[in-house]
């Protein structure tokens, strides 16, 4: 299996390791420092922002893109690091074969004609609620982004495709017992690219995270 820089996302936080001491000159463009805190407290941070659609077209997100030049899209890049088994890999890089678990609808998954890659928090979605003012690189960096594991998520495709460009005042999983990773993981994607959310969008998470003990959110800024 091909090395990535996306892992599982089964867990709801995780450790920050700390960077090796070394002699070399400290790099100018350092990662941002992981952020973790109580899902309650995260769904208090989101800005809150009325949603304004104006202007949006799918195509002002240039996605699944193969951006280290290894012969593997975004999409492809996804499947591979998400399969629970050896993925089956043809030709360039067609993933044709694996395991996947779309939580969503507790659902496994052998062919992956049959999933979808969810942008987590949808593109129109990201739109309505910042996007719209970022520049076009930016934008392409959110819909590929491949350095955090909450933001694109192997799914079958009749769930995102229900589920389409509503939030989660509008949509939640089929599966009730997705409700608290897949808010955890919404919040955590909104956090990490400084995301706005409406009030029916933070009643309803609010709602949710009543249910969900000590759940926390864990995010490293977006560059």
């Amino acid at each position: 299996m091909k090395t990535m820089t996306m892992r599982g996302f089964a867990a709801v936080a995780f450790l920050v390791l700390p960077l090796l001491a070394t002699t070399a000159p400290a790099r100018a463009e350092a990662r941002a420092e992981m952020v973790q805190i109580r899902l309650q407290d995260g769904i208090a941070s989101l800005p809150q922002a009325a949603e304004d659609r104006a202007g949006y077209e799918r195509t002002r997100f240039r996605h699944w893109v193969d951006a280290d030049h290894d012969g593997c899209n975004t999409r492809a890049e996804v499947l591979i690091a998400q399969s629970r088994t050896e993925p089956v890999i043809e030709g360039t890089c067609r993933v044709t074969a694996g395991e996947w678990f779309s939580y969503y609808d507790s659902a496994t998954v052998t062919d992956p004609a049959k999933l979808d890659i969810d942008h987590l928090v949808p593109l129109a979605e990201a739109w309505d609620s910042g996007a719209a003012q970022w520049t076009p690189a930016r934008r392409e960096a959110y819909a590929n982004d491949l350095d955090a594991e909450r933001s694109l998520i192997a799914v079958t495709a009749r769930t995102n495709r229900s589920k389409a460009d509503q939030d989660p005042a509008q949509w939640l999983p089929p599966a009730a017992e997705a409700y608290c990773q897949y808010i955890t993981d919404w919040v955590s994607t909104k956090l990490r690219w400084k995301l706005t959310a409406d009030p029916a969008e933070i009643a309803a998470l609010n709602q949710v995270a009543d249910g969900c003990g000590y759940a926390a959110v864990a995010y490293e800024p977006a560059p």
